[in-house]
């Protein structure tokens, strides 16, 4: 961990982090790994009794006021129970809070978000579609006015939350003539009549969090209920864009953390040709690569979290949480990858919870933004900001520097 960087108040919380890390009992992981338990709802309930869940949201509703440090600090060390206890514990606290907190009314908050982070609520985030995810413009679910109410049909799957959640937050579309960002509304939907969870998932990893696919048939829900304005849900989502993919990059840090700590410890016992097999270069080396991989994760999320805190243009912010994402996802697998590689066949059994983990992290390219979607996202913006940096002129012309730059007949673009 890099606690150089936290404030006594942020370790002080880390503190209280890790020793909720400690009460989580071990049946209860191996229960949801299995599917015998499908939300971990004893967790969420001793996670808001100790005021853990939503650390940078205002006091009066629960949080502590802190800030996306803090909450990047939070996720990685709750992460280290296992990828799924983050997602649940994230999806709730930091994704469907975030959207209320941000555009809800004060009486949604009451309602709502209190109790969510007091843990007497669950709640989920309903984005994916069947017919796609990344194309979030695509909702096909459809919202009708009936009087004081609005008539959801529709479905939604991949549902983290799905199983356990009492409110759901809903992308519907509103006017069906509207460009396709422009007839999108966000709702806050409670589970009720015409709101049903058809299937629950066999998942490769991630197990226990209660992930379904959700069926609304003229589900009834208030005007009242609509989070920001009308057809205004793409001011949601860009928003909730940020705790979606920085708060996931945090977590996968915690979760492929144990992998690294299990493989170091089994690699300075298990012996081969007489010696540690930490002694081996083929060994040390792909250990020393995991902890170097995990610290430069690190590195770029508090950068990043740094970067929100302090405001930064929108379309920075973007770039740098999208390539936060990939870089840190994809390093996170790939230490877990080392730890397996140097414990040979054991770390390939449930002797280990490496097998666990590796299978946990493939999830953490995918869900909220592919990375392919993340590097689509990086290239639009950094394109951008080169051609700012451009159109300024207050920078060194670096194509000056070359021997021959003065050749223009060689500098052939078509």
């Amino acid at each position: 961990m890099f606690d150089f960087l936290l404030s006594k108040e942020q370790i002080k919380l880390q503190d209280e982090v890790r020793e909720l890390v400690k009460w989580v009992p071990r049946q209860m992981i191996l229960d949801m790994d299995q599917d015998k338990l499908q939300f971990p709802k004893e967790f969420l309930t001793e996670a808001g009794a100790r005021n853990l869940m939503g650390c940078r949201y205002p006091r009066q509703w629960g949080g502590r006021g802190m800030d996306w440090v803090s909450t990047c600090m939070v996720m990685e060390e709750v992460g280290v129970l296992g990828y799924i206890f983050a997602c649940v514990f994230g999806v709730g606290a930091e994704l469907v809070c975030d959207a209320i907190i941000l555009h809800g009314t004060d009486e949604q908050k009451d309602r709502y978000v209190k109790p969510l982070l007091a843990g007497r609520m669950f709640a989920a985030e309903c984005l994916t579609e069947p017919r796609g995810g990344s194309d979030f413009f695509g909702t096909t679910t459809q919202a009708v006015a009936d009087g004081d109410h609005y008539l959801i049909t529709g479905q939604k799957r991949f549902i983290v939350g799905a199983e356990g959640a009492d409110y759901f937050l809903v992308y519907a579309r509103t006017d069906p003539k509207a460009k396709p960002h422009q007839g999108l509304t966000c709702f806050i939907v409670d589970k009720g009549p015409g709101v049903k969870v058809e299937y629950l998932y066999g998942l490769m990893g991630c197990r226990g969090g209660g992930a379904g696919r959700i069926v609304f048939k003229d589900a009834r829900v208030p005007k009242a209920n609509i989070v920001g304005r009308l057809n205004g849900a793409l001011e949601v989502f860009n928003t909730m864009m940020i705790p979606e993919r920085l708060g996931t990059a945090a977590m996968t840090i915690g979760a492929a953390r144990p992998a690294l700590e299990v493989a170091t410890g089994y690699t300075t016992r298990r012996k081969a040709f007489g010696q540690p097999i930490n002694q081996f270069q083929g060994v040390s080396f792909q250990v020393a690569q995991a902890a170097t991989l995990l610290d430069a994760s690190r590195a770029m999320i508090y950068a990043t979290a740094r970067a929100v805190d302090a405001g930064l243009p929108m379309n920075r912010i973007r770039r740098l949480v999208s390539q936060t994402k990939k870089f840190v996802t994809e390093s996170c697998q790939q230490a877990a990858h080392h730890a397996m590689q140097v414990m040979g066949g054991i770390g390939y059994t449930n002797v280990f919870p490496v097998e666990r983990i590796v299978r946990d992290l493939r999830l953490a390219s995918i869900w909220t933004g592919t990375n392919e979607v993340m590097s689509m996202i990086t290239a639009h913006e950094w394109y951008g900001e080169y051609a700012a940096i451009k159109a300024q002129g207050s920078r060194r012309d670096h194509e000056l520097d070359a021997q021959c730059a003065a050749d223009e007949q060689e500098k052939v673009y078509e």
